[in-house]
């Protein structure tokens, strides 16, 4: 059991939950490669890995963008060799009710929470493949998991990542591929930022104040998934504050 060695790839990397997680797996070893749009970030994150110690790349993209996350993992294999694992944490919340019609903020949604994850499939499994194994880590929610009020398009972009990784774990029985989800509740995060819906914004930052968990506590977590033996697969995760209902 052990994260030492292994290459792993982190969208989302530039703040919250990404970037937490990059700096845990650099300190217990792993080569990171870390993109995001926000290259600034990413060089600041990268060069403190470094100052530290690890290993630690930057690679900007848009996840959005199949030619970017192609680019992602042929950094990951060029510097380091390979990648062991593909953290898919890049995730926008446009939420409202959806009476308000915000097909602009749907449409988002469904290009970064969906199509994004399936742009890092299309990148990653080929090489998974070709090395014999490899590890998808991707971000949830528990938005998914207990639907509410202003949040149905949010969890259903969130639930079919959900079914497609269940769908792809079952396609892939053969030992090479491991699938893991990770739903966190209240983060303490930059998610609040993206909401244009100012009450709902408002609910969301308040509970955020109020109780979010940090993204340590993901980071670890995703770590934990990692770290288990080849023939171990934790496929769901769920990390909640203890209050939240």
């Amino acid at each position: 059991m052990s994260i030492d060695g292994k290459v792993v790839a982190i969208t989302g990397a530039s703040s919250g939950i990404g970037e937490a997680t990059a700096r845990l797996l650099a300190e217990r070893g792993a080569a990171v490669v870390v993109g995001a749009r926000r290259t600034e970030r990413l060089e600041r994150l990268t060069a403190d890995i470094r100052e530290q110690g690890g290993r630690a790349v930057a690679c900007q993209i848009d996840v959005t963008r199949q030619a970017d996350l192609n680019r992602l993992v042929e950094r990951a294999v060029a510097d380091f060799g390979r990648i062991d694992v593909l953290v898919g944490n890049a995730g926008i919340s446009k939420i409202s009710p959806v009476a308000d019609l915000d097909v602009d903020g749907w449409s988002a949604m469904i290009d970064v929470n969906l199509r994004g994850v399936l742009h890092g499939l299309a990148a990653a499994l080929p090489v998974f493949r070709e090395q014999g194994e490899g590890h998808l880590v991707t971000t949830l929610s528990t938005a998914g998991l207990k639907i509410v009020p202003t949040m149905a398009i949010y969890a259903g972009t969130k639930n079919a990542v959900r079914t497609l990784l269940e769908g792809l774990r079952r396609e892939s029985t053969d030992g090479t591929l491991r699938t893991t989800s990770i739903s966190p509740g209240f983060v303490g995060t930059e998610l609040a930022s993206y909401i244009d819906d100012p009450l709902a914004r408002e609910r969301i930052q308040h509970a955020m104040d109020a109780f979010a968990i940090p993204p340590t506590a993901v980071a670890s977590a995703i770590a934990f998934a990692i770290e288990q033996p080849r023939e171990v697969e934790v496929g769901d995760i769920t990390i909640r504050p203890t209050v939240q209902d």
